[in-house]
């Protein structure tokens, strides 16, 4: 028999520490890595915090069924999915409700970064595996497909770096993990296209004051800004690499 979990008393210490020893507005520890797939014209893998995600994108490539192709532009299909082995308690490996709400949250965030019209009647498909759930994973998997689709070599306007942040014990926290998640008072998932500065996904689930939301969303802000430069260190080390072996 499985021993149900206590829920922490405090999710936030005397000295500002959360459960997993980081301050209010840090970053889950984040490991990055792309091409990690050959069967896939591009692929990228995360770990964030305990999250294991990883993204293969195929296309493009003519669509099929053929009647549902676009005239003017590529259509971008995203598929979330969480391994029955993701959490604690053993999931369906049947598509929930709930996967195919983020399938559509995380192509809609992802879609304006992407130079659709160049590929006309044809498909973009991306395929996101969620290995271990901890929190958070609708913003790391849109992080994560967004290098998936750069590896792929398909035209973007600029790569699409997500981060949350919320509320517990009654303070504003940045990038919260699962306990986080399901014992605070909000969340606020957000993505973020650097080039243009424009937000591609704002959600709320919780209850947060005017203020606390626009603190909220400036916090988010800051988590995405840091995780475009990872996202950038981590293209660049690969193509430098791959110019060197050129070279050789």
């Amino acid at each position: 028999m499985k021993v149900p979990k206590k829920k922490p008393k405090k999710l936030i210490d005397e000295k500002d520490v959360r459960l997993d020893g980081r301050g209010l507005n840090e970053l889950r520890p984040i490991k990055i890595e792309i091409g990690v797939l050959d069967n896939a014209d591009g692929s990228a893998y995360i770990e964030q915090g305990k999250n294991k995600i990883l993204a293969g994108v195929y296309g493009p490539k003519e669509a099929h069924p053929k009647h549902l192709s676009i005239p003017d532009r590529a259509r971008l299909r995203c598929r979330y999915h969480m391994a029955p082995f993701s959490v604690d308690e053993r999931k369906s490996p049947v598509p929930s409700r709930r996967e195919r709400e983020l399938s559509k949250v995380i192509r809609q965030a992802l879609e304006p970064a992407v130079f659709v019209e160049y590929y006309p009647r044809t498909s973009i498909d991306i395929f996101i595996e969620i290995l271990q759930a901890d929190g958070g994973t609708r913003c790391a998997a849109i992080t994560v497909a967004s290098l998936a689709l750069a590896d792929a070599g398909i035209p973007m306007r600029s790569l699409v770096a997500a981060c949350a942040a919320g509320k517990i014990d009654g303070r504003l926290v940045l990038d919260l993990m699962d306990t986080e998640d399901k014992e605070g008072e909000a969340d606020v998932p957000l993505a973020w296209m650097p080039n243009s500065n424009a937000i591609t996904l704002l959600q709320m689930d919780g209850s947060l004051t005017i203020e606390e939301f626009e603190q909220a969303v400036n916090m988010a802000m800051e988590g995405c800004k840091k995780i475009h430069e990872l996202q950038k260190e981590t293209l660049k080390a690969k193509y430098v690499a791959v110019k060197e072996e050129v070279e050789e």
